[in-house]
């Protein structure tokens, strides 16, 4: 009510602006007299102080179809604190359409999709030299206490765009922005420039940064690493959280796309040659309950060793949770495995908010989850169920499609991938002479002939918006980067796939698009459900707004409304 009389008094003192005393009738003039002093005498209500902490949750891989599809079998105060004391999204979605761990995972806290935040993909080449690029490689850090290698995620160097926590701690520099996750890119992006990124590291089952943060640990990151928590999974057990019967919803274990090793519960952690944990068992981990039960610990430990959320001024603690997108991609989402890892992931959500009400204070701290992209349904599921659905070899594809370019332009490698593009050889071009837009242009006839491959356009075209109206344009150009990326960009028919994994995504097709976005927070979320569609990038100037400090200078989402 009171934003209604607010907008009115706002209304009302423009017309008088326009119109004028002399312009207006008398009647008018009293009306308008009436209404100017009742709202310069309206109360108006003290808005909430800002959260003492914002706790950023994604879980990767995670499609809103699975959060609905055993909403029954939830905890009480896990994700069913969102679905029922929260705020949640029905139909959120990203709108770029390479929807990868990277590009989401950029997206998220800095409110811009690829075509603002450089991040295109995983990985890519330059675009001139060909060269590989990781999308958090440095050369320039290295891991604290770990070997390093040359294309390993150690610093936020290619992401174009600032975060939320950059705006924070550039607004106050006594915020603190902790990132955790199993994987650099989870941790790296969301922290952005001003953060603190700390990840998973499968060759010790410790977590560490980088030299960009710091040129050693804190003493609380030394103290928890010490206790060796993933040594302590060595031969144990996952084992199904439910009884059989409750997993009928979802395919029976070993089904024959998940290849020979196959893949059932109840699953032991360690091969049954190991005498000790090593890197092939902490790698294990992460496709496991247990990677996200050791990333949930060390936020505790970043909570009570960072002070998270303890003073007036709003901290940021993102945590991003590995483990479903590993197992999604081993087993699909539709697997009993994947719909056990929910659950379990769950069990321990709850167990963390109770921790959090208990250290920081229910109502000091705001709660936020969504995830980084969907999953698509294994090829081979999909054809059970009638669907037009398939598996791309890259590297065949790639073949025939320089074999053609060749025949045209003459012998060389014409082409390789690059993010969501292929990219044309430029020292090939130069070498010959020949035309980029015409090998680009030949590029795009071939590749729309594969089966498999839904739209393709060229750097032109994307460059000057004039294919806008086509088939997943618009999506496709705001995965693509002037800079950064390569020259035809390109995605798949709905229900393909290149890889040999039992599954994947990055795709722009509602099952890899459709994510969560939840929220908690009683003196700011308003619970209840939105039926409208929304976009990830609405979350930034959200947050942003809940913190009392602007947008990510590149961020084009607005702030998620509010249920009715």
């Amino acid at each position: 009510m009171a934003l209604v009389h607010s907008s009115v008094c706002l209304v009302m003192k423009s017309l008088f602006r326009l119109c004028g005393g002399a312009a207006a009738r008398w009647s008018g003039a009293l009306l308008l007299s009436v209404l100017l002093a009742a709202c310069a005498g309206a109360p108006q209500p003290e808005p909430p102080p800002r959260p003492k902490l914002l706790v950023f949750l994604v879980v990767d891989g995670l499609p809103q179809r699975q959060v609905l599809a055993y909403r029954d079998q939830l905890a009480a105060d896990g994700l069913a604190r969102f679905l029922e004391r929260g705020a949640w999204y029905a139909q959120a979605h990203y709108g770029h359409a390479f929807t990868l761990t990277g590009p989401g995972h950029a997206t998220v806290l800095t409110g811009a999709y690829s075509h603002r935040n450089g991040i295109i993909g995983n990985e890519w080449r330059d675009p001139q030299t060909g060269e590989p690029v990781y999308c958090t490689s440095d050369s320039s850090a290295q891991y604290l206490g770990h070997s390093t290698q040359p294309l390993d995620g150690t610093s936020p160097r290619n992401l174009k765009a600032e975060t939320v926590g950059d705006v924070l701690r550039r607004t106050d520099p006594r915020a603190k922005v902790v990132a955790v996750s199993g994987k650099d890119r989870g941790a790296i992006l969301p922290a952005g420039q001003r953060g603190t990124a700390y990840m998973y590291m499968a060759q010790s089952g410790q977590f560490a940064s980088s030299t960009y943060y710091m040129p050693q640990h804190p003493a609380w990151v030394n103290a928890f690493n010490s206790r060796k928590l993933a040594d302590a999974y060595f031969k144990t057990a996952w084992t199904p959280l439910l009884g059989e019967a409750a997993y009928a919803r979802s395919l029976p274990d070993n089904q024959t796309w998940y290849g020979p090793r196959g893949g059932a519960l109840p699953m032991m952690m360690g091969a049954p040659s190991d005498d000790a944990p090593g890197p092939a068992f902490y790698s294990q981990l992460l496709r496991s309950p247990f990677v996200d039960a050791m990333a949930l610990e060390f936020a505790r430990a970043a909570i009570t060793g960072e002070g998270l959320g303890q003073d007036e001024v709003p901290d940021i603690l993102s945590i991003s949770l590995s483990g479903h997108d590993y197992i999604n991609h081993q087993y699909s989402a539709e697997s009993r495995l994947s719909h056990d890892h929910l659950l379990q992931l769950d069990r321990l959500l709850q167990s963390f908010f109770a921790d959090l009400d208990a250290r920081v204070g229910r109502d000091n701290y705001i709660a936020v989850l969504t995830a980084d992209h969907g999953f698509m349904p294994a090829p081979e599921y999909s054809q059970a169920q009638g669907r037009d659905a398939g598996r791309i070899n890259g590297s065949q594809m790639r073949a025939r499609l320089n074999q053609g370019l060749a025949q045209r332009f003459g012998p060389g490698d014409w082409v390789s991938y690059s993010g969501s593009s292929l990219l044309i050889n430029k020292t090939l071009l130069a070498q010959t002479g020949q035309d980029v837009q015409a090998v680009a242009e030949e590029a795009r006839r071939l590749i729309l002939r594969e089966p498999g491959i839904a739209a393709a356009y060229t750097l032109r075209e994307l460059e000057r918006g004039s294919a806008a109206g086509q088939p997943y344009f618009e999506m496709m150009r705001k995965s693509w980067h002037p800079q950064v990326s390569g020259d035809v960009q390109y995605t798949v028919k709905p229900y393909w796939m290149y890889g040999s994994t039992t599954a994947t995504h990055g795709s722009p097709h509602a099952y890899d698009t459709h994510v969560p976005i939840l929220a908690y927070g009683p003196r700011w979320v308003k619970p209840g459900r939105v039926e409208r569609r929304v976009e990830v990038v609405d979350i930034a100037p959200t947050l942003a707004q809940w913190l009392g400090v602007a947008a990510p200078a590149l961020s084009e989402g607005r702030p998620l409304p509010a249920p009715n």
